[in-house]
């Protein structure tokens, strides 16, 4: 969980979104304090006031990016009820996954991404299971059918990409 006075503090958010810049271009491999210190705009000096070293800086950008995506969750879904909150959460995972920025990661780093996937995958399904609760009758495996084909989608792009939403509804069983 993170600290609730870090989610508060301006220049961390300003860091973790730099480091999400700097990921976007050159990798998890390839990232360096310089280079976030830079496009955040401060000096590394003030970046190591926040981050001691580069994996308490990732380490954060992992629970800032889960704390993200559970926010803009909540937000598609706040007031809905029943299958219009479903429809929300499917047009959010549609969303998500055909707009998150961090898609060349899969060029760059291919097993890092994957690694990263699984143990992503019990997460998202966390996020995914009380959305679905009551709505359908097994909620936790209907959650997993929908991020693992998200993630499908995500990590291999294809002819039907046009369809994703088609097949999420497949998956929960509403059309």
């Amino acid at each position: 969980m993170p600290d609730p006075d870090a989610i508060d503090d301006p220049m961390r958010d300003r860091i973790l979104r730099a480091t999400f810049k700097v990921l976007c271009r050159h990798g998890y491999g390839k990232l360096n304090l310089s280079d976030v210190a830079a496009q955040a705009g401060i000096s590394r000096p003030t970046l190591y006031k926040s981050f001691k070293s580069k994996d308490e800086l990732l380490s954060a950008f992992s629970e800032f990016e889960l704390e993200l995506l559970r926010h803009d969750l909540d937000r598609a879904i706040a007031g809905r009820r029943g299958r219009d909150r479903v429809d929300a959460l499917l047009d959010f995972l549609v969303d998500f996954y055909t707009s998150y920025q961090m898609r060349g990661l899969i060029e760059i780093e291919p097993s890092l991404v994957l690694e990263q996937m699984t143990t992503s995958l019990p997460v998202l399904v966390d996020l995914v299971v009380p959305v679905l609760a009551k709505q359908v009758p097994d909620p936790e495996t209907v959650a997993q059918a929908l991020v693992r084909l998200s993630l499908c989608h995500y990590l291999i792009p294809g002819y039907d990409d046009d369809r994703m939403l088609e097949q999420l509804r497949a998956a929960v069983g509403v059309r």
